[in-house]
C-alpha cells in the first residue's frame, strides 16, 4: 500500500513536442505539451481499502456528494435504489480524516449528512452514519443544479483542506432554475472546487452535465443503465482519493509582439482554456488544470509570433506549472517547457508537421464534428449529419481512436471507414447516441 508521507507527493515534469521551423515571413507556432506528476501515492492504491489510511497519511480533501432526488427518480423505482447503493459505496472508499458530506437535490438543495453547515470527518463511526442516513434518500421534487453546487461550494469551503471536490448524478433536465441561474452558479464555483458529473438513465441534458464538468475541470459521463452506478461511484471516488496536489497552474509567458492564439487540453479528453486565462504579471497569464495525482496530460499551445527573417530564432513562449497564492504570488512547481521558432528556407523542414501536433488537432476536430454532426441529426438535417459524421469516422479510423469508432458505429453504418463514407441510421437508441455525444471529447493518446 502506498504511503502518503508528505515527502510523497508527485514530481512534475514538462515536455515540448514541436516542429520549430517556420518558413520566412511564417507566424503561427504549435507545441504539446505533456505535464506528467509521479511519485506521488497511487490511484490504485486507494482500490482495496481505502479507509485504512492514518489520518494525516493522505493530502488533505473534502468531497460533497450531491444525488438527485428529484421526483423522476423514481421511473423506475430502481433508479433511487441503485443511486442510494451508489452513495453507500462512494461513502465506503473515503479515505480516513477525509472531510465529506452527502446532499440531496431537487429544486433545493437539502444536507442528508451530517447537517448543520458541517462537514464529517471519515473513519468507521461517520461512514456508517453516511451510509445509514443515504438509505433516507427518496424522490420527489425538482431539478435545480445549481442550488446544489452552491450548498456542496458553501460546505467544502467550511474545511481548511488542500483538495475540494464533488460528485454529482442527475437523471434529468435542470427544469426548475434558468440556464443564467446554473451558469452563475458554475461561475462562482469554478475554481473553488472541482467536480464530476455523471447523468444516469436517459432523460437528462447531455450539455448540462457536461456543462457542469467543464466548468468545475471534471470529468461527465453516462450511467445508461442505473445498475451501473455503484461501481462508476466507487471509480470517480477513487480517482479523488488519488488527487494530491489542487489548483494547478500551467503559467505561460510570451515575448513582447507575441499573441497567444489558444491554449487546450487535448488528453485525455479535449477541453477549452483560453478563455479562462488568468493574468500574472507582464506577458504572462496563468491558465487552470485542476487537482493532480499520478497521472500525465496533454496541451495544445498555438501562439502567434512576429515575422523574422531566414536564420531568425526567438523563444516563442515560456511555460511553468504553479500554485497561484492570495496575494497574487506563486509556488513554482519546479518544472518548466520552452516553445522556440526558428525561420528557415529549407521547405522540408519548415513544412513538416509535428506528429504530436498533427494527432491533436485531428482529436480536437473529431471532437467537434461529432457534436456538430448529432446537432444536425437533432435538426433533420440528413445530408449535413451524414457529412460530418463522415469525417468523424475518418478522423478515428485515421488516429486509432478504436472507442470512438465503436460509438459512432452504433450511430452511421460505416461503408469505408478511410474515405469518411457512412449512412445514418435510421433507427438509433437513445442510450448509444448520448454516449456518443457525452464521450466525443475523450481522446487517444499519441504514440510517441
Amino acid at each position: 500500500m502506498a504511503n502518503f508521507s508528505k515527502s510523497n507527493v508527485p514530481q512534475f515534469s514538462v515536455d515540448v513536442y514541436q516542429n520549430e521551423f517556420l518558413p520566412e515571413g511564417g507566424r503561427e507556432v504549435n507545441a504539446i505539451v505533456t505535464v506528467t506528476a509521479t511519485g506521488g501515492g497511487t490511484i490504485g492504491s486507494t482500490v482495496t481499502a481505502p479507509h485504512l489510511y492514518s489520518p494525516g497519511e493522505g493530502p488533505s480533501a473534502a468531497v460533497v456528494l450531491m444525488v438527485d432526488c428529484s421526483g423522476s427518480m423514481d421511473y423506475p423505482p430502481t433508479k433511487m435504489r441503485n443511486a442510494r447503493d451508489a452513495t453507500a459505496a462512494a461513502i465506503d472508499a473515503l479515505r480516513d480524516g477525509v472531510h465529506f458530506a452527502v446532499v440531496g437535490g431537487t429544486h433545493l438543495a437539502r444536507e442528508v449528512y451530517p447537517g448543520g453547515g458541517a462537514l464529517a470527518v471519515a473513519d468507521a463511526d461517520t461512514r456508517a452514519q453516511a451510509r445509514q442516513a443515504s438509505r433516507g434518500l427518496s424522490a420527489g421534487g425538482g431539478t435545480a443544479i445549481g442550488t446544489w453546487l452552491r450548498l456542496a461550494d458553501r460546505l467544502l469551503a467550511s474545511a481548511d483542506v488542500a483538495i475540494r471536490h464533488g460528485i454529482l448524478l442527475t437523471d434529468g433536465r435542470n427544469e426548475h432554475e434558468s440556464p443564467e441561474d446554473l451558469k452563475a452558479a458554475l461561475d462562482a464555483c469554478a475554481g473553488r472546487f472541482t467536480c464530476d458529473a455523471r447523468g444516469v438513465g436517459t432523460d437528462w441534458d447531455v450539455k448540462e452535465v457536461t456543462a457542469v464538468a467543464s466548468a468545475l475541470l471534471g470529468s461527465a459521463d453516462i450511467v445508461a443503465d442505473p445498475a451501473g452506478l455503484a461501481d462508476d461511484f466507487t471509480r470517480m471516488m477513487e480517482t479523488a482519493m488519488g488527487k494530491e496536489v489542487a489548483d494547478v497552474s500551467l503559467r505561460l509567458w510570451t515575448p513582447v509582439g507575441t499573441t497567444v492564439r489558444f491554449v487546450k487540453q487535448v488528453a485525455p479528453t479535449v477541453e477549452e482554456l483560453t478563455g479562462r486565462r488568468v493574468e500574472a504579471g507582464p506577458r504572462a497569464g496563468d491558465y487552470p488544470l485542476g487537482s493532480w495525482g499520478d497521472e500525465s496530460r496533454d496541451y495544445h499551445v498555438c501562439v502567434e509570433v512576429p515575422p523574422a527573417g531566414i536564420g531568425r530564432e526567438m523563444l516563442a513562449a515560456r511555460l511553468s506549472l504553479v500554485i497561484p497564492q492570495p496575494g497574487g504570488s506563486a509556488r513554482n512547481l519546479g518544472a518548466q517547457g520552452l516553445v522556440r521558432a526558428v525561420w528557415t528556407d529549407d521547405m522540408a523542414a519548415s513544412t513538416s508537421i509535428n506528429p504530436q501536433v498533427a494527432h491533436y488537432t485531428g482529436q480536437a476536430e473529431l471532437a467537434q464534428v461529432i457534436q456538430q454532426g448529432l446537432d444536425l441529426r437533432k435538426e433533420g438535417d440528413t445530408d449535413g449529419a451524414t457529412a460530418k459524421l463522415g469525417r468523424a469516422v475518418q478522423l478515428a479510423s485515421a488516429s486509432g481512436n478504436a472507442d470512438t469508432a465503436k460509438l459512432l458505429a452504433k450511430v452511421v453504418d460505416v461503408v469505408d471507414a478511410a474515405a469518411g463514407t457512412v449512412r445514418l441510421k435510421a433507427k438509433v437508441e437513445e442510450a448509444d447516441e448520448m454516449t456518443l455525444e457525452t464521450r466525443s471529447t475523450k481522446t487517444v493518446r499519441v504514440k510517441k
